[in-house]
């Protein structure tokens, strides 16, 4: 049973307090070069991003084949905020080809996470390996509170 309710074939991120599948439309007014048609915006903006969580680290691992490194930007923003963003640009179209059938996605996408407290944002790191996009974010180790025994008098 999944605790992040699932719509489709999609999970949703509306009640994970740790996502942030924000689209930000102002941001779209100001950027002019965002893929200009909603089919060419729906087929890449939503990059396939797997989180996990191990007793050292956060990890994400994003499917972008085809993308080389130089295409993808991977940041940490104010507010403990990781984003991971790129463009696959569409191929150049000779007048001589003959098109018969074009199914690869192109276009800009975006994706937002809130990082939770116990996250190093100082020792990020990512790499880049046969289209898979992996983001390690070493976790602090959680300081257990000292206990201290109290003796019972009487």
């Amino acid at each position: 049973m999944a605790l992040i309710p699932s719509f489709g074939n999609r999970r949703s991120s509306a009640f994970d307090p740790f996502s942030l599948d924000v689209w930000d439309p102002v941001e779209s007014v100001f950027t002019p070069s965002w893929p200009v048609s909603a089919r060419e915006t729906a087929q890449f903006a939503t990059a396939r991003i797997d989180w996990r969580e191990t007793p050292e680290a956060h990890v994400f691992k994003a499917d972008l084949p085809g993308l080389r490194k130089e295409e993808v930007k991977v940041e940490v923003e104010e507010g403990r905020i990781l984003q991971i963003s790129g463009e696959r640009t569409r191929e150049q179209e000779e007048k001589t080809d003959t098109w018969h059938r074009a199914e690869r996605s192109s276009g800009r996408f975006l994706r937002r996470f809130r990082l939770p407290e116990n996250a190093k944002l100082d020792k990020v790191k990512a790499s880049m390996e046969n289209g898979v996009l992996t983001v390690t974010v070493p976790k602090e180790e959680v300081k257990k509170p000292d206990v201290k025994a109290i003796e019972i008098s009487g």
